[in-house]
């Protein structure tokens, strides 16, 4: 039986909200997978030496390091709260894709 022949499970009243749901679940899992593979490379980079345990913790950017840093989460936080609200548009791949996969 193909995926496509079984029904969607529907939990709330209006199946978008499931898929939300299944969405956030999703990215959750893959958060949480992603968090224990930084931990394990911390922990791999602490035993080789190429990083003092404290490192991360301690570690307080720059000037321009903090503005970068700040400027993309004020850019996720815009996406997110455009897709909250309903309001993200359809964007094509930025214009130096090709450079940032080369």
């Amino acid at each position: 039986m193909s995926a496509d022949s079984v029904p969607e499970q529907t939990f709330f009243q209006d199946p978008a909200i499931d898929r939300a749901v299944a969405m956030i679940m999703a990215l959750a899992a893959e958060l949480a997978v992603t968090k224990d593979r930084l931990r394990a490379m911390e922990v791999l980079l602490v035993r080789q030496g190429a990083l003092q345990a404290d490192a991360l913790d301690a570690y307080t950017p720059d000037a321009e390091e903090a503005k970068k840093l700040a400027a993309d989460r004020d850019a996720f936080a815009r996406q997110i709260i455009e897709a909250a609200k309903g309001t993200q548009a359809s964007l094509g791949a930025p214009a130096d894709v090709n450079q940032r996969f080369a």
